[in-house]
């Protein structure tokens, strides 16, 4: 297997990242800050952030169980999407190979940073194919990418499969795990030592509620996590928001994650007993995928009684579906309404 090291991009493994006065004083404290050409006058936001978020990080790795070194705080996952490229793909060189249909970003990112980008199509019944992932490797792939609870089809992969692959991949597996509070099994977080290859990605988003703040996390090794560190920006996370995230950690979420699964079970029973719906795809996520013989006018039907869902009938292997979030109780009555009274 290849170490750390070698799969990093020579230009990053040479980079000398950003350094600010705060990184570099040797400790003691400080009341007259007169380094960052800062207005002086206190209104809240007039000084820059904690580049390091280090506050923050404590936070999240008592709440999560992992040690501080191993968290990334991000603009949203988005931001540590874009980061693996950077550190791990030279463009027009290396590629990465994900699963497909999946959350649209990876290749996004991969077209932006200029690497080509491997899908391989999930099996039957969405199931992970890891034998075809592994053969359409080669030495110039760095990235894996795979989504469990997967989006857009909401299945959760088993985890023997997943560890296949982290032991049998010579490259980097990004886990994105954004969903993996409504699911019935724990992800990989408590076993991120086990494998020095794997990065997993969170979100405060979806569970948390946190969507507005733009708040994603991306968990590793302290080397990883290093590399990271080095290559974003100095303030990619805003003071306010840190603040806000802070507070809002305190809160327990227990009961208003256990009430979206079982609105989520209930609308798999009351959708499938649809007649516009053909089939409801088992769901680990806050979402469920449903097939329907006419998916642009049971959409548009939706639309018109002020409801907005997701159209994913155009991607490849979710043809003929949407994706529907778990609202309130009171948003899904209004929604199950419209696609009860709709006739193909």
């Amino acid at each position: 297997m290849r170490t750390i090291e070698e799969l990093v991009r020579p230009n990053i493994r040479a980079l000398k990242p950003y350094s600010t006065a705060r990184d570099e004083y040797a400790g003691g404290e400080i009341s007259t800050w007169l380094d960052a050409n800062e207005n002086p006058y206190d209104n809240g936001v007039n000084r820059y952030p904690d580049p390091h978020q280090k506050a923050l990080k404590s936070q999240i790795a008592a709440l999560k169980g992992v040690r501080e070194g191993q968290v990334f705080i991000g603009n949203g996952s988005d931001e540590a999407i874009d980061l693996a490229f950077r550190i791990f793909c030279e463009p027009k060189v290396d590629n990465a190979v994900s699963i497909a249909p999946t959350y649209g970003m990876y290749k996004v990112a991969a077209e932006i940073n200029d690497v080509e980008m491997r899908e391989v199509p999930l099996g039957p019944d969405f199931s992970l194919p890891v034998e075809t992932l592994l053969a359409a490797t080669d030495e110039n792939t760095k990235l894996l990418w795979l989504c469990s609870p997967n989006n857009p089809t909401g299945n959760a992969f088993p985890a023997s499969e997943i560890e296949t692959l982290l032991r049998s991949f010579d490259g980097m597996v990004v886990l994105d795990e954004a969903y993996i509070d409504f699911a019935n099994e724990a992800g990989f977080l408590g076993r991120l030592d086990e494998f020095p290859n794997l990065i997993i990605l969170q979100t405060l988003s979806k569970a948390w509620g946190m969507a507005g703040l733009r708040f994603g996390l991306a968990f590793a090794s302290e080397q990883v996590s290093g590399w990271f560190a080095r290559v974003k920006y100095p303030y990619n996370v805003n003071g306010p928001t840190q603040q806000t995230v802070a507070e809002r950690l305190k809160i327990d979420i227990t009961a208003q994650v256990a009430e979206i699964c079982n609105e989520r079970d209930r609308l798999a029973e009351e959708l499938a007993a649809c007649v516009a719906i053909e089939r409801v795809y088992p769901s680990d996520a806050n979402f469920l995928l449903v097939r329907t013989a006419d998916p642009e006018r049971l959409y548009d039907a939706l639309i018109a009684e002020g409801v907005i869902v997701r159209n994913r009938s155009r991607i490849l292997g979710c043809e003929g579906c949407l994706r529907i979030t778990v609202g309130t109780p009171e948003e899904n009555v209004r929604m199950l309404e419209t696609v009860k009274k709709f006739r193909v």
